[in-house]
């Protein structure tokens, strides 16, 4: 009798999900002070909720610190997890640390920004070059008089945001459009140190007729950058300061609503959170993917901005 109690609780170990397979995937960004990637994390979040064997972790620097990111990453090497998603935000220190992670065993995509000299699996995100193409088209389209304009970047060593740079002049290219001394700018993530970037392109420049960032953090921080709209506000409704930013972010296009830009250039990082989680668990279960995995761009004017807050 007792052998066959023991025998059917066996079984009944062996039917119950429980026992399944759980593949721990981790997610890390650049920064967690940045709101892009809270939003790529509720993508993780979501989707790894619905494939039910997957748990994402969601971990990376407090702020714009790839050596902190590197640790962040060896620390998880340790831990044996079964997989990584990387927004790079050195190429350099990343490529070692993806190497590191692979030689252990542990696969590894980037998404949001890629190292494609590494030893990663596959990029998902968006096509940067792309993306500031579509930055400086919109700038070229809202004033094809042209001007004197300048470049807010986020890490000098990331590479997606390097594309981006290289798309807007490639966009402005034989305009009447031309870049200031002192552009790019460098805020390492920092939203504040954006805005302040700004304010001290436009001081340094005074008849600068637009502000492109390749990256949403001056918006990131609200407060600072309504103050520094309102400060050029004759200047911005008179058509002489233009503001093309990157990203979409809900309080992005509220700000585009209410004035406070004249156009965005979006990603999708909840697709990206998403599709982290599917590519892991393939490549977990041997099948092939795609190396590179385009999530698009979002246009957003005021024309279509009542749209996308629906």
């Amino acid at each position: 009798m007792r052998k066959i109690l023991l025998a059917g609780m066996a079984i009944a170990m062996m039917a119950t999900p429980a026992f399944a397979q759980t593949y721990k995937f981790v997610i890390v960004p650049k920064a967690m002070n940045n709101p892009f990637f809270d939003v790529a994390r509720d993508g993780c979040l979501k989707r790894a909720k619905e494939l039910g064997n997957v748990e994402c972790i969601y971990k990376g620097p407090v702020e714009h610190e790839p050596a902190t990111q590197a640790q962040i990453i060896q620390d998880f090497i340790t831990q044996k997890v079964d997989g990584l998603a990387i927004s790079v935000a050195d190429v350099a220190a990343m490529t070692k640390s993806i190497e590191a992670a692979t030689a252990a065993g542990i696969p590894v995509i980037t998404f949001d920004a890629d190292a494609p000299g590494s030893k990663r699996i596959a990029y998902i995100g968006t096509n940067n070059k792309d993306f500031g193409l579509a930055l400086g088209k919109q700038l070229l389209q809202l004033k094809p008089e042209g001007g004197k304009y300048a470049v807010v970047s986020g890490g000098p060593g990331a590479k997606n945001l390097a594309e981006r740079v290289d798309g807007v002049r490639e966009a402005l290219k034989g305009s009447k459009w031309v870049e200031v001394a002192g552009s790019p700018t460098f805020c390492n993530d920092d939203p504040a140190l954006a805005v302040q970037q700004m304010a001290d392109l436009r001081t340094a420049t005074p008849d600068l007729g637009a502000i492109v960032p390749v990256g949403g953090w001056p918006m990131f921080a609200p407060e600072g950058y309504k103050a520094f709209v309102n400060k050029n506000k004759k200047d911005i409704d008179a058509g002489k300061l233009t503001l093309v930013v990157a990203d979409t972010l809900k309080m992005q296009l509220e700000l585009l609503r209410d004035g406070y830009s004249n156009a965005l250039t979006g990603q999708r990082p909840f697709e990206m959170g998403e599709k982290a989680m599917d590519t892991l668990l393939a490549i977990k279960k041997g099948q092939k993917v795609p190396e590179v995995i385009y999530t698009g761009l979002d246009l957003v004017t005021k024309d279509n901005v009542a749209q996308l807050l629906k």
